[in-house]
């Protein structure tokens, strides 16, 4: 996120995680700390992640629209507005790409922001987390209770990087865990590291944001809806920013389905029409 003040252009991301002020949601229970039963944190934290690392495959052979709406606000007024729709599809040679459907030219400047690489990449990427088998070694995960979500019960884990490389981006905050399918369904925290060079103006700043997700087709949870509402701290200028990326209309891509009934093929003719069981869904 670049900051814009006249002839200067700062480079921004935005501040710290502040996971004591975790945003309250409706049907959210209180956090409770004691140890879960039956199990140990550690096994549930390799379970989760052999989830996630078949559910980070299953996701690659999803078609999905994602809508993203980043704006600044002055007080309850929309400054300013980067907006853009489009569908992450398949080409003719089976080449995932994204398809822009929308994209009017962004206002964002007018609120004294535009985007920059790490807000595209932090879309893409650090906002639908993921924390895979492979991520784990990366970092430090701590066991900090358990949680009711709506209907589903969570286990919660604070995670947070144990090195930063390079220029290596990552995830710092927190996850909900559901204990029966032993997948995230939700994500609290921000993109880090920030940059504040000590010399030159550049800052690279990036909100705090929440990702839930829903289960789609009965098996794995993905991501639905993410909200940024944050301050960001500059230099010269506090701007408010709001962001709403909406992940919609997930299709497996070339899905062939099999209808059996005591080992034999169902004709077409003679299957009738399924209505698919409701959804969990966390709020």
């Amino acid at each position: 996120m670049k900051f814009v003040s006249g002839r200067l252009l700062l480079c921004l991301t935005v501040l710290a995680c502040g996971l004591a002020a975790l945003p309250a949601r409706a049907q959210e229970g209180p956090l409770d700390n004691t140890p879960p039963a039956g199990t140990t944190p550690e096994d549930i934290i390799k379970r989760f992640a052999a989830k996630e690392t078949e559910f980070a495959k299953a996701r690659d052979q999803y078609t999905y629209r994602q809508d993203v709406k980043v704006e600044t606000l002055d007080g309850s007024t929309v400054t300013g507005q980067y907006h853009e729709v489009y569908d992450v599809m398949f080409n003719d040679q089976g080449k995932r790409i994204e398809n822009v459907v929308f994209a009017p030219q962004s206002s964002l400047e007018q609120g004294g922001l535009s985007m920059d690489q790490g807000d595209f990449e932090d879309i893409r990427h650090r906002m639908p987390f993921v924390l895979t088998e492979a991520d784990l070694p990366e970092y430090n995960i701590l066991y900090v209770g358990q949680q009711q979500e709506d209907e589903i019960h969570c286990y919660v884990f604070d995670i947070a990087p144990k090195q930063i490389v390079g220029k290596k981006r990552y995830f710092q905050g927190r996850i909900w865990v559901d204990d029966h399918d032993f997948q995230i369904v939700k994500t609290y925290g921000k993109s880090v590291p920030d940059i504040r060079k000590k010399h030159g103006d550049e800052e690279n700043l990036y909100p705090k944001f929440t990702t839930w997700r829903r289960q789609i087709d009965g098996q794995y949870w993905f991501p639905i809806f993410t909200r940024a509402d944050d301050e960001l701290h500059f230099k010269l200028q506090d701007i408010h920013i709001r962001e709403i990326i909406k992940y919609e209309d997930y299709k497996r891509f070339g899905a062939k389905s099999t209808i059996l009934f005591e080992g034999k093929q169902i004709p077409k003719s003679d299957q009738k029409q399924e209505q698919k069981p409701d959804e969990k869904k966390p709020q």
